[in-house]
């Protein structure tokens, strides 16, 4: 049986309280519903959650629904152990209703690790949508924030260095790589339908890609596979040409970000998350070795075509930044470097 994981580091959790504790007097006493809250997100999600409750005696409560509670308090019992958070068993598509009353919704659930064709794939992202909004309505909720994602733009112009919110692309409805783009574009529309019917102030947070604690390591996340194979001393694999440009913001700053828009952001518009400093994804295996002081050597698995430009995944982050004063806090060099001593730590 693994071994529970440890909490996150102090210096993190206090961070994400430094750069976000004039947000939370709103919400003193209030009821928290929260999807998705066991995952990569979530678990930053909920001890974020529970620093700030017994940092400013918020007196927060907060349900979480998951479908196995049981395996939740095996891998975190500290969590689990909270009077304030509740684990509700359930799917997101057919959960059963909670008879409380919830102030704030955050909908993070994600199929990322479920085998599902692209057709499933997004039929579950929309019914879960669906599901969400019918609990946030029962409950009588006042805002809900909806972890989108920078998927929903489509492929990325390779000419376009960074990604702006009002980009008109679409997912391809015909390519089974964008299912799940497709998925969180329809759920982003459905959460404004149920604004205009009377539901809950809708906040849109487009996420792009991350780095940090409790990041899968054996998953189709390129940081985290690259830390496995460094960690492990074997030859750190990229797929593809290593030249695809990404950027990662450290999930201490993802939370921050997360908080702010959902108690500060104006309902209705969109804003991404991530950081705006690109790097290849060679380079990326390259600054994991490094950072790992691994003599793992790195495998590129094509040749790189110098008549192409790279393709891109980066957001433009200045209406995040000109709206709600968010920014990126901890640099990637640092980022992967505490990622890489909590996988450590764990693995020890």
């Amino acid at each position: 049986m693994p071994a529970p994981l440890p909490p996150l580091p102090v210096e993190d959790l206090d961070h994400v309280l430094a750069h976000t504790d004039g947000l939370w007097a709103s919400a003193k006493g209030a009821a928290f519903f929260i999807t998705g809250g066991t995952g990569f997100f979530g678990m930053w999600l909920l001890e974020t959650f529970a620093r700030a409750n017994d940092r400013l005696g918020l007196g927060m409560r907060a349900t979480v629904l998951t479908r196995d509670p049981a395996a939740f308090a095996k891998k975190a019992p500290h969590l689990a152990a909270r009077t304030n958070l509740e684990f509700m068993t359930g799917d997101v598509r057919n959960f059963t209703f909670p008879a409380e009353k919830f102030s704030h919704v955050v909908h993070a659930a994600t199929t990322s690790g479920m085998p599902v064709s692209p057709e499933e794939h997004t039929a579950v992202i929309v019914d879960g949508t669906l599901r969400v909004l019918e609990a946030a309505r029962r409950a009588g909720a006042k805002r809900l924030l909806y972890v989108s994602s920078g998927a929903v733009y489509g492929p990325q112009p390779a000419n376009m260095s960074a990604i702006p919110e009002d980009y008109a692309g679409v997912p391809p409805a015909d390519d089974p790589a964008y299912a799940y783009g497709r998925g969180k574009r329809i759920g982003e529309q459905l959460c404004l339908d149920a604004w205009q019917a009377g539901g809950p102030v809708p906040v849109i947070a487009r996420c792009f890609a991350f780095v940090g604690p409790h990041l899968p390591l054996d998953a189709h996340f390129a940081a985290g596979n690259f830390i496995r194979n460094a960690l492990r001393g074997e030859p750190i694999q990229v797929k593809g040409d290593g030249s695809p440009l990404r950027s990662y913001l450290y999930a201490a700053d993802l939370a921050i970000w997360l908080w702010t828009s959902l108690f500060a952001a104006p309902g209705g518009r969109p804003f991404n998350v991530g950081s705006e400093a690109a790097i290849s994804i060679a380079d990326l295996a390259r600054a994991v070795a490094a950072l790992c002081g691994s003599a793992s050597p790195i495998a590129i698995a094509q040749m790189a075509d110098s008549d192409r430009l790279p393709a891109r995944y980066v957001p433009d982050t200045r209406r995040a930044a000109g709206e709600l004063r968010l920014r990126v806090r901890v640099p990637l060099a640092e980022a992967l470097l505490r990622t890489i001593r909590w996988h450590t730590h764990v693995a020890a």
